[in-house]
């Protein structure tokens, strides 16, 4: 069963390890758990916390109810490992930097990383303070099918080239204190929330 964030525990503890996963999670899909669970084995986290947010500053798209799109993460991320919540919304948190900024303060201490695949390295410069986002929190890349040259190529990854870590030290990555980033090697997952939800609007009309 997994939790919400109000019972974390000691996963907050100083010294303990949590991987930031945000997102609109609309909806969630294999992909997501299948990334979460690579980043638990690789870096040997103690939790993935899945960040379900209001609304991507990115997308015009409007995602589905919050409770909806809770209930079905909590029904998809089946680990003990895997928290989910809507943080952002008691933040009252929009963008990534400022996410990553309170939950630092609040929890003094814990070694948090940022989880992403590579499709959102390859737009990372669009981001909200991007280059402070990437010197304010290691991050861990999952390669996707069609994205990782791109993510490679772009502004983000050419400005912390030098940073960039071998995906052999990822046992050691969770210490280790920004700018640092790497692409897991894995699995690949070729799911995404947009197709599934063009899937489903094709699928009501016929």
């Amino acid at each position: 069963m997994t939790q919400s964030a109000p019972s974390l525990g000691k996963y907050f503890a100083p010294g303990t390890s949590v991987a930031l996963f945000g997102g609109s999670f609309d909806p969630p899909h294999e992909g997501h758990h299948q990334l979460s669970l690579a980043a638990l084995r690789a870096l040997g986290l103690d939790a993935v916390w899945w960040l379900v947010s209001p609304q991507n500053p990115l997308k015009t798209h409007q995602p589905q109810d919050m409770a909806q799109r809770l209930d079905a993460c909590r029904k998809l991320a089946r680990h003990p490992k895997i928290f989910v919540s809507d943080e952002e919304n008691r933040l009252g948190t929009q963008y990534a930097i400022d996410t990553v900024r309170q939950l630092k303060a609040r929890h003094h201490g814990v070694h948090f990383v940022w989880l992403m695949g590579s499709d959102s390295l390859a737009s990372l410069h669009r981001w909200k303070q991007w280059q402070e986002l990437v010197q304010e929190i290691p991050l861990v890349i999952y390669p996707r099918p069609g994205t990782t040259l791109k993510a490679l190529s772009s502004k983000a990854a050419q400005r912390f080239q030098a940073h960039r870590i071998d995906p052999a030290q990822a046992a050691s990555f969770k210490n280790l204190s920004a700018p640092a980033w790497m692409i897991l090697s894995g699995k690949h997952s070729d799911l995404s929330s947009s197709a599934l939800r063009q899937n489903e609007g094709a699928l009501k009309h016929q």
